[in-house]
């Protein structure tokens, strides 16, 4: 028996995981189900054998040490695997799970916008969470690949083992794979932080060792993303928070709420065509709200918040997320109800939105992005507000020109008085010009009479004068 055949099969048939356990033929989860090749029961020895044929000295040693290892494995011109092998009832098993040589971008994997402000921050700590085999590698991967391709940085990972190739663009990526390049994750990011890295992909936050060291490197200026197996938000909190001592309790609740950027948590859910899973996506962002909550302790009312600022913050609750998937016709009314958190409210929130139903996969750019729906809705109410505006508005205008019209024949009646009081006006005008002329004339006849008699007098005073010795006057 040989491993590879097998795991060329898992790609043919696009499984997601081959699973190999003593008694049973191989078996393949194909679109969330598991079901059974066509091949032979494997016994314990000849699976043994197999399986130690695609290890290594080293991993054949912590196999026997630790009684599980984990590893990456590839097969040329197929795939890449992420193999566990592990004891169970004294024997041997293995799970292999598919990785792509190749991954989808973020919009690719048609993930709501608002993820794609994560790899542009600073500096923080953003999760993303979900149970095994929800996407929450992919999704990690995205995210750096969006980095990449968009940001001069460097990004270190920390992976155990490397799942995906991450390949350098406009920025520069190192790839460091537990026991190959470093001895565990808490010795990686010790180191790691001499290594000049903008932003620090850690695989997975497996011990409390490990998510101390995560929260300091966060806090040191580093945007850092990680995994947990958790299934929402204010679960993830919980979980980090709970990872240490009752003493350590509220200072950690302290560095979350300053460096918390985001959660992200997953579910795979069949689609209603039966082609393939798409992704329920729970979106947690800091504001100053969840900060208060994160550090009063009142993480139960995370969910509330993230109801509340759908339209602003583009958050979103799980429910809501499967309730756009619905209504955008992509998954079913009761594929929904299976993976609600709380299905009682789902009933209530989607009888919210059954009247405007359209089944058009086309509503969002995400299927899965519940902020789309708020938003036709409120593009729907928004319209009806401006029709019944413009209605009225018509109405007022209309009024208005009436009441123009009336000023008007009122204004022409009043001008007609007016043009006969003008030309009065203007004929007495004319009247008064034509006093005004005359008057003119006999004061100009009499100024000169006036000055003729004034220069009679003065020849008649210069004769007597004459005639008097030079002067007119007389002792």
């Amino acid at each position: 028996m040989q491993i590879d055949p097998l795991l060329r099969l898992l790609a043919e048939r696009e499984a997601s995981d081959l699973h190999l356990k003593p008694m049973r033929p191989p078996m393949l989860r194909i679109r969330g189900k598991l079901v059974e090749t066509e091949g032979d029961i494997l016994a314990p020895a000849v699976l043994r054998e197999a399986l130690y044929q695609v290890l290594n000295e080293r991993q054949k040693a912590q196999l026997e040490e630790h009684l599980y290892v984990d590893f990456g494995y590839s097969v040329a011109g197929v795939s890449r695997f992420r193999g566990s092998v592990y004891f169970q009832r004294g024997t041997h098993a293995a799970v292999f799970r598919r990785i792509p040589f190749t991954f989808p971008t973020l919009e690719e994997w048609g993930l709501p916008d608002a993820l794609r402000e994560f790899p542009k921050m600073m500096n923080g700590l953003v999760l993303v969470t979900g149970a095994a085999g929800a996407g929450k590698s992919s999704t990690l991967a995205a995210l750096i690949k969006e980095a990449l391709l968009n940001r001069l940085v460097h990004v270190v990972t920390v992976e155990d083992p490397i799942e995906f190739l991450l390949s350098d663009s406009l920025g520069s990526v190192s790839q460091r794979e537990v026991g190959t390049d470093t001895r565990s994750f808490a010795d990686a990011l010790r180191n790691t932080l001499r290594q000049d890295p903008d932003i620090i992909m850690v695989g997975e936050m497996r011990d409390p060792e490990t998510v101390a060291t995560v929260l300091t490197a966060a806090e040191t200026g580093h945007l850092v993303l990680s995994t947990l197996h958790s299934n929402s938000a204010a679960q993830t909190i919980d979980r980090i928070i709970d990872s240490f001592p009752e003493g350590q309790q509220r200072q950690v609740r302290m560095q979350l709420a300053q460096i918390l950027q985001g959660v992200v948590s997953l579910q795979l859910v069949e689609r209603a065509d039966g082609t393939g899973m798409v992704a329920a996506v729970e979106i947690l962002r800091k504001n100053p709200r969840v900060m208060k909550l994160i550090l009063d302790g009142k993480i139960a009312e995370i969910d509330e918040e993230m109801e509340r600022s759908v339209s602003f913050e583009k958050m979103q609750t799980m429910n809501q997320s499967l309730i756009a998937l619905v209504l955008n016709g992509i998954i079913t009314r009761e594929a929904a109800l299976e993976h609600s958190p709380a299905p009682g409210e789902f009933e209530l929130q989607l009888g919210q939105f059954l009247p405007g139903q359209t089944g058009d996969s086309a509503m969002a750019d995400s299927a899965a992005d519940f902020s789309k729906i708020l938003e036709l809705r409120e593009i729907r109410r928004l319209y009806e507000e401006s029709q019944e505006r413009h209605r009225q508005e018509m109405a007022d205008k209309d009024d208005t020109i009436q009441r123009l019209v009336e000023q008007v024949r009122t204004q022409e009646s009043a001008g007609a008085g007016a043009t006969m009081q003008d030309r009065a006006l203007r004929e007495e005008r004319d009247k008064l010009v034509q006093q005004l002329a005359f008057q003119k004339q006999e004061y100009d006849a009499k100024v000169e009479k006036l000055q003729l008699r004034i220069k009679d007098l003065s020849s008649q005073t210069a004769e007597a004068a004459g005639r008097s010795g030079g002067s007119i006057f007389r002792r």
